[in-house]
C-alpha cells in the first residue's frame, strides 16, 4: 500500500513516500478489522494494511483506537487480539460525541448542529427523539427539562424560564453565543 512519492525535500534530490495521517491510519485499521473473521492480531492487521507499515506504528494506532474506545482488546497468550468496538455508525456517533464533550458550551454546540441540519435530517432526528422518549428514560434522564429552569435558577432574577430556540429561529441568548 505505498503512497505516491511527491516532491524532493530538503534538497536532497531523494523522493519519499507520502505518509498517512493519524486518521487515515486509524480508518484503515479500523477497515481491517471490520473485515476480519474474528478479534485479529496486530500482525494480522499488518499483512493486511501492507508491507510499508512498522508493526510497532500499527501496534499504536490500536493502542490509540483502544485508548478512543473505538476497538476492544483481550489477551491471547502473550498478545492481544483487537476487534470493533462498534460499526462505522457507531464509531462516527462516538467521535461526535468526544467534540461535544470536548466544548465548554454544549447548548451551542447542539443549537448550532441543529440549526444547520437539512429539512430530512431535522425530521429524522425529531422521530429518533420521540421513539427514544416513548421508550423511556434513557442516558437523557439527568438533563434537565425547561420546567426545571426557572426564574429561580436564574441569578439575575429573569422571569423568562431558559428554553432552547427552535431550530433555525433566532433567539436573544444566540447573541451571547456568538450566533
Amino acid at each position: 500500500m505505498g503512497g505516491k512519492a511527491f516532491g524532493n525535500f530538503g534538497g536532497s534530490g531523494r523522493e519519499r513516500a507520502r505518509r498517512r495521517g493519524q486518521g487515515q491510519l486509524e480508518a484503515q485499521v479500523l477497515a481491517a478489522l471490520h473485515h476480519s473473521p474474528g478479534p485479529a492480531t496486530a500482525a494480522w492487521v499488518q499483512e493486511r494494511l501492507g508491507d510499508d507499515l512498522a508493526y510497532t506504528t500499527v501496534m499504536t494506532i490500536l493502542s490509540r483506537l483502544h485508548a478512543k474506545q473505538a476497538v476492544t482488546r483481550e489477551r491471547s497468550g502473550r498478545a492481544y487480539v483487537w476487534t470493533p468496538a462498534a460499526d462505522e455508525a457507531g464509531l462516527a456517533a462516538l467521535r461526535m460525541r468526544r467534540v461535544l464533550d470536548g466544548e465548554p458550551d454544549r447548548d451551542a454546540v447542539l443549537t448550532s448542529f441543529v440549526s444547520a441540519l437539512s429539512a430530512h435530517d431535522e425530521q429524522l432526528l425529531r422521530t429518533l427523539l420521540d421513539r427514544d422518549a416513548a421508550d423511556g428514560p434513557g442516558p437523557a434522564e439527568n438533563l434537565p427539562t425547561a420546567d426545571d429552569l426557572t426564574a429561580s435558577d436564574d441569578p439575575a432574577g429573569a422571569e423568562e424560564p431558559h428554553t432552547a430556540p427552535a431550530p433555525g429561529r433566532y433567539h436573544p441568548s444566540d447573541e451571547a453565543r456568538g450566533g
